[in-house]
């Protein structure tokens, strides 16, 4: 009725709303109680192997991405699996190469230096971020081609000097030199290549950095 308060068990108004309805009854005939639903034939069957599922965990994780051994660890922490099962399995999937801290820190690499245009400095604060150890990030940046670091710097520059075309040379070197520290380049390294496309846009740069 409208304005009353349900005052009985959740449960019992579940179950009201659930059950489904008997058909009306014929005139005359016999009613009593609805008939039982049918058993639900995986109700009470064995529960799941927690392995297993730690198991099914680890390869959704790695479906399409490569994951450090961190990661996985903390996705199976997060899952409340027991730490004897999750080192046991992460310890198997190594050894059957799904998890491999320096194909990880590889593939990370390439494609944060070129995509985001990060230097190694900033490369790797992120693999420690990603519980790579720092022996194997330094033997994966150590691949990465100064060459490279420096082009990725000028292509950073580059793009944003199109936004500074109203903004004086003092100001615009600021603004040049602080975008890549923020991407992890030395200051030396900064300025220079800031004063050369500079100097190739027929700009000119501060003589030290301001």
């Amino acid at each position: 009725m409208t304005g009353e308060t349900w005052r009985g068990d959740v449960h019992d108004g579940v179950d009201a709303w659930t059950r489904t309805a008997p058909p009306a009854p014929r005139t005359g005939a016999r009613t009593g109680p609805p008939a039982s639903p049918p058993p639900d034939p995986a109700a009470g069957g064995p529960e799941a192997d927690p392995e297993s599922v730690a198991r099914k965990i680890l390869l959704d994780a790695l479906t399409g991405q490569a994951r450090s051994r961190k990661e996985l660890a903390d996705k199976l922490a997060k899952k409340l699996v027991p730490d004897e099962i999750a080192t046991r399995l992460l310890d198997r999937f190594e050894e059957v190469g799904l998890v491999d801290d320096e194909a990880f820190a590889r593939l990370w690499v390439s494609h944060r230096q070129p995509g985001k245009g990060l230097a190694r400095r900033a490369l790797a604060h992120e693999l420690r971020r990603k519980g790579v150890d720092d022996e194997t990030a330094r033997e994966v940046l150590d691949e990465v081609d100064p060459a490279d670091e420096e082009q990725a710097a000028r292509t950073l520059v580059r793009r944003k000097l199109r936004s500074l075309s109203r903004v004086d040379d003092v100001r615009a070197t600021r603004r040049l030199v602080g975008m890549l520290a923020r991407k992890g380049y030395g200051s030396s390294m900064a300025y220079a290549v800031v004063r050369s496309e500079l100097e190739a846009a027929d700009r000119q740069a501060p003589d030290a950095e301001g």
